[in-house]
């Protein structure tokens, strides 16, 4: 007797293998999968591809090339979230016995991480003041100092830092520079370009856009830097979805258009209440006036929708009376979504080193998202008079 036929229409249907080609659409395909079917045995052990699905498909690839050009990088790693990326980042180039120098105004998971993980793995961790110039954090660097860690402007008191001359001082040094650049969202400052190691970024914010997928994404474009993260990026058993993958690309399409209404509403916000008798002083990088407009102005392309302000004569009680009376603004953290936020800052800023400044009462921060902005101004109004 001959061999039992085979029923090759039978085990398509079943495998869900692929018949015809797919048609083009705008976007590219989601691709998913966890096991890669490699073309030989040779190509089991191959580390120059792909072999496992937790690695990347062509979706994230997608999306890694157009961040890659976005940033001007030869290469961008995804992580599931912007703090991931941060902590994945610094977990890349350092090892017990290096120092990392951070911002004192850093991000307060970040902080978190450095002095909980870090610290805890033998690496020191010490916070310099966020408007320190490049000599003055030259002269901060040991001989076991191996990475600055900046965020300019900081997601709180908005300082700004200069950049540049930072990085440029640090390269001399042989230490690294790694920046949190959520606020530019790759677009409107290009660390990189500047001289900056690692460029980090919450895509979370605002290349995702609508308050819905996580994501993170580290840049950079020395071979033996982007050779540590993807060596990190094994280690730990990185991964993120293709699905948001696709959403953050999709989201991507859009930025510039975003950024343009987020800059405008909340220049146009920020002028009203820098007008306010109840506001002491705005926070905006890009508003004429502040401390850091001339680096501002010299170094980006435009600005986010992200401010702080504070209010006169206001303590605790008062900050929340003006947060429960708001009513189109949303109470919540994260930014740079379509919705416009509001928070108090003061409960996170008991961790820092240095008391920050400038002026005198609660300190406010408003992530101004795609409404009216004669909207968010009207309601601001009715909630300073509260």
């Amino acid at each position: 007797m001959g061999r039992p036929e085979r029923h090759p229409r039978r085990h398509r249907a079943l495998t869900g293998a692929p018949q015809g080609v797919p048609a083009r659409t705008v976007g590219p395909a989601i691709q998913k999968g966890s096991t890669i079917l490699l073309p030989d045995a040779a190509a089991l052990y191959d580390d120059g591809i792909v072999t496992y699905g937790r690695s990347g498909l062509a979706t994230h690839q997608a999306l890694m090339d157009a961040l890659a050009g976005l940033e001007g990088a030869a290469a961008v790693r995804l992580f599931p979230s912007g703090l991931a990326a941060v902590t994945g980042a610094l977990m890349a180039v350092l090892k017990a016995g290096d120092e990392a120098l951070v911002t004192d105004a850093i991000y307060k998971p970040t902080r978190r991480f450095c002095d909980r993980v870090l610290r805890r793995y033998g690496v020191g961790v010490r916070y310099y003041p966020p408007r320190a110039s490049a000599d003055e954090l030259m002269a901060l660097c040991g001989p076991s100092t191996k990475v600055i860690v900046l965020e300019s402007p900081g997601s709180l008191t908005m300082e700004m830092q200069d950049v540049p001359a930072i990085a440029a001082q640090a390269r001399a040094r042989g230490v690294l520079t790694l920046i949190d650049n959520t606020w530019a969202a790759g677009l409107l400052f290009k660390p990189l370009a500047h001289g900056v190691d690692l460029s980090v970024q919450s895509l979370t914010k605002y290349v995702g856009g609508h308050s819905d997928v996580f994501m993170g994404a580290a840049a950079a474009r020395d071979p033996g830097v982007i050779a540590r993260l993807d060596q990190a990026i094994l280690d730990f058993g990185v991964s993120v979805s293709p699905d948001d993958a696709y959403q953050m690309l999709r989201g991507l399409r859009t930025l510039p258009t975003r950024m343009a209404r987020h800059q405008a509403s909340a220049l146009r916000v920020a002028a009203w209440l820098a007008g306010h008798a109840r506001v002491g002083n705005v926070l905006y990088p890009a508003l004429p006036g502040d401390p850091d407009h001339g680096l501002w102005r010299r170094d980006y392309a435009g600005a986010a929708g992200l401010f702080s302000f504070r209010l006169t004569g206001s303590g605790p009680e008062g900050a929340d009376a003006f947060l429960d009376a708001l009513r189109l603004f949303g109470l919540g953290y994260s930014w740079g979504g379509f919705e416009s936020l509001a928070l108090t800052c003061d409960p996170q800023l008991g961790v820092r080193a240095a008391a920050p400044g400038p002026g005198q009462g609660a300190l406010i921060r408003l992530s101004i998202g795609l409404e009216d902005p004669e909207d968010l101004i009207a309601d601001l109004d009715q909630a300073l008079a509260a």
